[in-house]
């Protein structure tokens, strides 16, 4: 296969997530094996204006598999949705010599993405981001470490929670998305699952149901919310004078972003990275690279983009089950 690129860069932007460090290696040595000289820029798009761009060689990449967090730092960059400053990145990318772009990161990214690509850069994306909620991948690089972390750390609250006879609320990322949140519920055997798509804000039938359980016996009591709910302090104070419960809320926060990344995180970033590499050998641009259905395809950038993507019925009404 001929080389339709000599040049091409590689940059992490929005949110951290687990893996991203595996996909990173992915991009340079497959890039670098195909005879593909390959630029890091450092904090994203920011870094891409600013022209934080070095060099990366196999050693760059050395030991980094197993790391969270990005080498390349990731920074957010409102306003890269200008048309002269894209023309500005754009010429950034020109004057280094660099002919095709992977940018992992979230929906958001991908938009940058595809507007570098209407000034002549080859763009591929890669989905990065904890939420799962990049509509046209069944997976995101970092989404199963963030899952495994909230996990284990509500097996932890809920053994205090036992102890002391307590409700506990675990909050959890998601803003916009639940996946965390369910996957955490079923995993954690919590009683009640608040997520963005689902939730009706009846705060009163939670609270009667918790009140019912107290009636059999039950002693305890774990709430997972989604961090887009709202303030789970406030909703721990408003649970305990209704139900004269102890509750108390408990925010994971930032932890999930971290971490050493699970196997799966290391090894379909792997395979995304070099997917990325290879579709811009190929000549490919304004494409994202997705998971779905056990393979690794792409899609055209604005074909992903109005996707849109549901929590799996099945698996809600399943986590009301049990």
């Amino acid at each position: 296969m001929d080389n339709k690129v000599n040049v091409i860069g590689v940059l992490t932007s929005g949110g951290d997530a687990p893996g991203m460090n595996a996909a990173i290696r992915a991009v340079v040595r497959t890039a670098l094996k195909e005879g593909i000289k390959v630029k890091g820029i450092r904090r994203g798009f920011l870094g891409l204006l600013e022209e934080d761009i070095y060099d990366m060689e196999y050693k760059s990449v050395s030991d980094i598999i197993n790391r969270g967090g990005t080498i390349l730092h990731t920074a957010r960059c409102p306003e890269f949705v200008k048309p002269e400053v894209v023309e500005k990145a754009a010429q950034v990318c020109k004057k280094h010599g660099i002919e095709g772009l992977v940018v992992i990161g979230g929906d958001g990214s991908f938009r940058g993405a595809a507007d570098l690509a209407k000034h002549g850069i080859n763009t591929v994306g890669v989905p990065g981001t904890i939420d799962l909620d990049i509509a046209c991948t069944d997976y995101t690089i970092g989404f199963d470490t963030a899952v495994n972390t909230a996990i284990q750390t509500v097996d932890k609250v809920r053994d205090t929670s036992t102890s002391h006879e307590r409700c506990s609320i675990i909050e959890v990322m998601g803003r916009h998305a639940g996946f965390i949140a369910l996957w955490c519920g079923i995993a954690n055997g919590a009683e009640d699952i608040l997520i963005p798509e689902r939730y009706d804000y009846d705060e009163q039938h939670i609270i009667d149901k918790i009140n019912r359980r107290r009636e059999t016996g039950k002693k305890h009591y774990i709430i997972i919310n989604a961090e887009g709910i709202g303030d789970s302090h406030a909703m721990a104070e408003r649970i305990e004078k209704a139900t004269g419960m102890e509750t108390r809320a408990t925010i994971i926060g930032h932890a999930q972003r971290g971490g050493s990344p699970t196997a799966r995180d290391r090894v379909y970033a792997a395979a995304m990275g070099a997917k990325a590499v290879d579709l811009l050998r190929k000549g490919a641009s304004n494409r994202v690279v997705a998971h779905v259905k056990g393979e690794f395809v792409d899609y055209d950038i604005a074909e992903a983009l109005a996707m849109t993507k549901d929590i799996n019925q099945y698996m809600y009404d399943l986590s009301k089950r049990l």
